[in-house]
């Protein structure tokens, strides 16, 4: 038994569940929503590559190392994006959470805050874990402020630490929260969810 399991989580219209080939066309439709793969601080994959992306993706999984996940709306079924459990650590119950991307037109929109929500409950409360983190690169400054606004916190900055897309070399950002800070921004998590827009 691995200790992230296949599971699809379900929370205010958006599906989470484990990646396989058969959402290559939806991932397709989904990065070329905006061109996302123009973004050189993010991980989205061009159209063409969106095949070679779901096979290393699943790689990764076989080797115990990364789940990653398809967001889908409940409704329509269309794939919004993706999402990982990544640097899976069971040894000592770590999982941290990236890899994320969706749609332009769902960016800014409750899906992130719904996405994070449901990995993060799950990796608290069914996998016990005592610390999730993330991590971003250091000019991907809207992931930033989105992992901020999820109540991590910021460990540092690891310097020349992962190549880009572009072949430059990034410094990373990393963060985290702890089982004992999850209670307070499942809270804040759920108030943002149900404030009016």
């Amino acid at each position: 038994m691995t200790f992230v399991e296949p599971v699809v989580l379900r929370e205010r219209g958006v599906r989470l569940e484990p990646l396989t080939l058969d959402h290559e066309a939806g991932l397709r439709a989904a990065a070329a929503d905006g061109e996302l793969w123009r973004l050189r601080v993010t991980s989205v994959p061009e159209p063409e590559q969106t095949r070679a992306y779901i096979e290393a993706a699943l790689q990764m999984r076989a080797e115990g190392h990364r789940f990653p996940f398809v967001a889908v709306d409940d409704d329509s079924g269309t794939v919004l994006g993706s999402t990982s459990y990544h640097d899976i650590v069971p040894a000592i119950q770590r999982v941290e959470i990236g890899w994320t991307w969706y749609r332009r037109s769902v960016q800014r929109s409750h899906v992130n805050t719904v996405c994070k929500l449901m990995l993060m409950r799950h990796a608290f409360e069914t996998l016990g874990c005592p610390v999730v983190g993330w991590r971003t690169d250091n000019y991907n400054f809207a992931s930033q402020k989105a992992i901020e606004r999820l109540g991590a916190r910021k460990d540092g900055v690891i310097r020349h630490h992962a190549l880009r897309r572009d072949g430059t070399v990034r410094d990373t950002v990393m963060y985290s929260m702890t089982a004992g800070e999850w209670p307070e921004a499942k809270a804040q998590l759920l108030y943002l969810l149900d404030r009016p827009r």
